[in-house]
């Protein structure tokens, strides 16, 4: 892997976010509507009194620049992107926008890094089991199973789980992070926020592991019968060894790439699945927004996604030489 490929690369994720922040912006401004105004009807409708309404319509649209043309809002919305400036947010001014994503942030990710290690270890473990020739037949049945929740949206899991362990057995806490009484801090606290992630975490899982599965079991198929396989029993290797650390690790490397591009996926289901159960991250973040047409907030929350998205890309391009020595990255005349 040249040098002339990294910063290739480099530049192209930075394309990238540029491209999709300009995409947002314009489809964010171009929806029918405008903030101020709706966020002072809004206010007049719960009886709080507005006085000199059109005034101060005026003010705060010259507040957030939305008294210039499109062009102009763009401009100045790129320069304070290029500055790490997200601005203010409407419906909770004086609040930053990077305020709001950094409260939420921490509880998507952990959210998305447990259930996609969780999914993607089961489901790969379990894939590669479908395909081997020793795994017993009851254990191959699994399969048709997971891949109907695979077909299933993540949100019509989430309103399966939440019927059947929150409101059929209450077993499960419906929604938010932590209980209502709940005033512990620090470690106390994690046994509450752990029992409120289980659902969430539980709908994605579910979801995605026949995914996994599938995808293992294919590309385990095209590993058996390859001539390290035979040398490795020709050597009398157990066939736990010969599993683990020659078939699945040449299997899981097709795997890894998929993993990079499906944290897209994944993300933007949480987003529904964190609706389902008001669970305080971006997704809910993003309706809340959405809702109070607080595009700051909007364009934030989606530009947070594709960076996320295109950073995992950036980051398994780069490594991908060191997983798998066969590939070589070269500059060609």
């Amino acid at each position: 892997m040249t040098l002339w490929y990294v910063v290739r690369r480099v530049a192209f994720f930075f394309f990238v976010v540029w491209l999709a922040a300009s995409v947002i912006f314009v489809i964010v401004h171009l929806a029918p509507g405008d903030p101020i105004s709706y966020q002072v009807g809004r206010m007049a409708a719960q009886g709080q009194g507005v006085q000199n309404g059109a005034a101060v319509i005026a003010q705060y649209k010259k507040q957030f620049g939305l008294d210039h043309s499109l062009f102009h809002q763009y401009i100045a919305y790129m320069t304070q992107l290029a500055q790490f400036n997200l601005g203010y947010s409407i419906t909770d001014f004086p609040t930053k926008t990077t305020t709001l994503v950094g409260q939420a942030l921490p509880w998507t990710i952990g959210l998305l890094l447990t259930t996609i290690v969780i999914s993607f270890v089961i489901g790969s473990l379990l894939g590669g089991l479908m395909a081997w020739r020793t795994t017993p037949r009851i254990l191959r049945s699994l399969l048709p199973g997971f891949m109907a929740f695979a077909a299933i949206p993540y949100y019509i899991v989430a309103l399966g789980l939440l019927y059947l362990f929150a409101y059929r057995t209450q077993l499960l806490p419906p929604n938010g992070s932590r209980g209502v009484l709940d005033t512990s801090t620090g470690l106390a606290a994690a046994p509450d926020i752990l029992r409120h992630s289980i659902l969430p975490a539980l709908s994605i899982i579910i979801a995605v592991v026949g995914f996994w599965m599938l995808g293992t079991r294919s590309t385990m198929i095209s590993v058996l019968g390859s001539d390290y396989l035979l040398l490795a029993e020709a050597k009398g290797l157990s066939e736990t060894r010969i599993f683990l650390r020659y078939a699945m690790r040449t299997a899981l490397v097709p795997q890894i790439t998929v993993l990079a591009v499906w944290i897209g996926g994944v993300l933007s289901g949480a987003i529904l699945v964190e609706t389902v159960f008001a669970y305080p991250g971006l997704g809910q973040l993003l309706v809340t927004s959405i809702n109070g047409r607080d595009y700051p907030v909007i364009e934030a929350v989606g530009l947070a996604i594709v960076v996320s998205t295109a950073g995992a890309l950036l980051v398994l391009d780069l490594v991908f030489p060191l997983l798998d020595p066969r590939v070589r990255y070269e500059r060609h005349s």
